[in-house]
């Protein structure tokens, strides 16, 4: 069996073929031009989270490709037994109907990836561009007594669907386009609190970046004394929310807008599907301290302030 590993370093072929991909700078024109007019979708707010999935904590394209994918693949084994192509033609107009949504949903979170993300991106869109054409082609043959060609024209545009399923594992695993980017962050903050700086440090209403267990934390101060204090690295793609717009108690995402609340780090819009990791704060003897939300087991309420050892309300 003839190996198909690159000889001096041992990679795969494919990945070699799929990390150029990830490199390919000619389609950048067309990618700009379709993500501006995505993004010119007059989807509105709320529709475009509805879209990104941020009511469900995670992308919601993956979960309606379901559909298509399942419909089609169930139409190309009945497509194997004599006699069932009008039960498959049903199966592919299923899938047809829902592809256009899961479409839809894929190519609002595409716009929002970075530059090599949605150029594999594009080439998966391309694949199930294929697919559609190929399975309504299959769709009109059936309905002319044409069963055979249709038979033929579902078995390719499976063919078009897997290669575009594998890109889209691609982006999902190896891309990590769609992943909680700050999903580590419990993991390696250290349990209890962590002195970050004197309060002199953090002039109120202003982003300060600071770093506890090599992880960056976002630190605000209000005007009234309160200091909140989230991971930096945005959830949805490790954006410096320290670099970003703070406005009503929020932070506002630099490379893609996605808007935190400070208070707890939930996310008020997205892109972000996810929460950023929230600490709990105190003031000890003039010095901020912070201790990872999820850390906090001893029933105290959130965001105390400690004077002279001395507890009080506050940040």
């Amino acid at each position: 069996m003839r190996d198909t590993r690159h000889r001096r370093t041992g990679q795969n072929r494919l990945l070699r073929l799929l990390d150029g991909l990830e490199r390919q700078t000619r389609t950048d024109t067309v990618i700009d031009l379709v993500s501006r007019g995505v993004r010119a979708l007059p989807l509105g707010g709320g529709g475009r989270d509805l879209l990104h999935g941020r009511w469900l904590g995670h992308p919601v394209h993956p979960l309606m490709v379901q559909v298509p994918i399942g419909s089609w693949l169930s139409a190309a084994v009945l497509d194997l037994r004599p006699g069932r192509s009008r039960e498959a033609g049903l199966l592919i107009g299923v899938g047809l109907a829902a592809a256009a949504p899961a479409t839809l949903a894929g190519a609002v979170d595409w716009a929002e990836l970075h530059r090599p993300q949605q150029r594999v991106g594009l080439v998966h869109a391309l694949a199930n561009t294929a697919a559609v054409g190929l399975y309504a082609a299959s769709l009109a043959c059936r309905a002319t007594n044409r069963t055979g060609a249709g038979r033929g024209l579902a078995f390719l545009g499976l063919t078009a669907a897997s290669a575009g399923g594998m890109l889209g594992g691609h982006l999902a695993y190896r891309q990590a386009s769609g992943a909680n980017h700050a999903e580590e962050v419990p993991h390696v903050v250290s349990p209890g609190w962590h002195r970050i700086g004197a309060v002199t440090e953090f002039p109120a209403g202003q982003a300060v970046r600071r770093t506890v267990d090599d992880v960056p934390v976002l630190v605000v101060r209000e005007s009234g004394g309160a200091v909140h204090a989230l991971a930096d690295r945005c959830s949805h793609l490790a954006g410096p929310l320290s670099e970003g717009t703070l406005d009503d108690g929020c932070v506002r995402c630099p490379w893609h807008g996605s808007v935190f609340r400070l208070s707890d780090g939930w996310n008020v819009r997205g892109p972000a599907t996810a929460p950023q990791p929230a600490f709990d704060t105190r003031i000890v003897d003039g010095h901020v301290e912070v201790c990872l939300h999820e850390h906090m087991d001893d029933g105290r309420p959130t965001r105390q302030a400690v004077h002279g050892g001395r507890e009080g309300s506050g940040g």
